[in-house]
């Protein structure tokens, strides 16, 4: 209850909002995050799991919450907060550390990612997407290019930088399924999934510490063998697990999504027409495509904070909506259109502060390598299907994407 200063008659206070929104048109944002921006953008809301929190729609204080050390991801492991899943943060992984220890194991793999080292797999990126495409052409109008091209192009390269056989993907695959599911996923599964890939990493890391590779994977064991004080075994595993579901989940939708969007909204063509406009067009669709429905990745409070015109108390919840503030109206002109040369475009789709994507730069070569090919390879791409039927991941609120996407060309 609040109290008005001039009759002191108490008031209710403003409830919270249900959180996530319902789910929209596949790809469309939520529209409840515009009004937020403009009215409200700390907002209290109720999570399905775990009470309430605070969501956060306005990109200056989302950059705040992912930057300022008062937020704390590891507050978050194993504790019962507001969350959108029924399972807690089991911890362990590099997404549930706060400096300096998430600084420790930032920098054991920040080199296998670092620009340089993307370039030198540049060409066996562009290598392995001249054979999806070849394989493509080989099956014949029309082929569905999630399970043809988009899905195993990021499996590919991640499973070759960790040396991980293309024959043991089941491992991983049927593990980050059900993660980033988050939806009526009992979290036993999860853990017997968690458990099962976890025993296959540490046997995996057993046979490149007998055998050494030239890979990500042999040089984690070494920097764990030669300084154990670097990397625990357990750290290491983990480690691996991250790297393995992480690494190819958000770059195979974010390829089917941009493809998508690109075709339905008339603008597949006229980019063909103009590939110099590959890297504009790339972080245009990283910024306009929510690749997420809802945020997951809550931070806790560590102590009073004031946010916007709200203040955080020390221990609440807060959920820092990066799809929101990728549409923010005081950082970018016309965020509802899809503007292909837009030359300002300060996205955050890799996140911000200390959790940023350390794999931003491979996904950002993945992607422009996999749509520049098939703009050239098929600049009359079209869908196989009406866009409406196209089938839809409905069991996932923490990625969204085509389950199977039809497309179709001139022979």
């Amino acid at each position: 209850m609040t109290t008005t200063p001039e009759q002191g008659i108490p008031e209710p206070a403003i409830p919270a909002m249900k959180y996530p929104f319902p789910d929209g048109h596949r790809l469309d944002v939520p529209p409840e995050f515009e009004e937020l921006r403009a009215k409200c953008p700390v907002r209290r809301v109720e999570l399905p799991y775990g009470g309430e929190g605070w969501l956060v729609t306005r990109q200056a204080e989302v950059k705040t919450v992912l930057g300022d050390p008062r937020f704390s991801r590891a507050a978050s492991v194993q504790a019962d907060i507001p969350r959108t899943q029924e399972w807690l943060n089991p911890g362990g992984d590099i997404l549930s550390l706060d400096p300096p220890e998430h600084s420790r194991m930032r920098r054991l793999i920040s080199g296998a990612f670092s620009r340089r080292n993307v370039e030198v797999w540049r060409p066996r990126i562009e290598e392995l997407v001249g054979e999806l495409v070849a394989g493509m052409r080989a099956a014949g109008s029309p082929v569905d290019l999630v399970d043809s091209f988009s899905m195993p192009l990021p499996i590919t390269v991640i499973c070759e930088m960790l040396g991980v056989p293309a024959s043991d993907q089941h491992f991983f695959q049927r593990f980050s399924e059900l993660v980033f599911s988050g939806v009526g996923v009992p979290a036993e599964d999860v853990e017997a999934a968690s458990d099962a890939l976890m025993s296959y990493l540490a046997e995996h890391i057993a046979r490149h510490r007998a055998e050494p590779q030239d890979d990500l994977l042999s040089e984690l064991i070494a920097a764990r063998d030669e300084d154990e004080g670097r990397l625990s075994e357990e750290e290491l595993v983990t480690l691996g697990v991250t790297i393995l579901a992480a690494g190819h989940e958000t770059t195979a939708n974010a390829i089917a999504n941009s493809v998508l969007t690109l075709l339905v909204d008339g603008l597949w063509t006229e980019l063909a027409e103009h590939p110099e406009r590959i890297d504009t067009a790339v972080e245009e669709l990283l910024r306009f495509i929510p690749l997420g429905g809802s945020e997951s990745l809550p931070r806790i409070a560590a102590e009073d904070v004031t946010l916007g015109d709200v203040t955080v108390r020390e221990g609440e919840a807060v959920f820092p909506a990066m799809v929101s503030a990728n549409f923010d109206e005081e950082v970018f002109t016309e965020p509802k259109v899809l503007d292909l040369e837009r030359s300002h475009n300060p996205h955050l789709a890799f996140g911000f502060g200390p959790h940023f994507c350390p794999g931003a730069q491979l996904a950002r070569t993945e992607i422009r390598v996999a749509l520049a090919t098939l703009l050239r390879e098929f600049p009359d791409l079209r869908l196989a299907v009406p866009s409406a039927e196209v089938p839809w991941r409905e069991d996932t609120a923490l990625i969204r994407g085509p389950r199977h996407l039809p497309v179709a060309w001139h022979p």
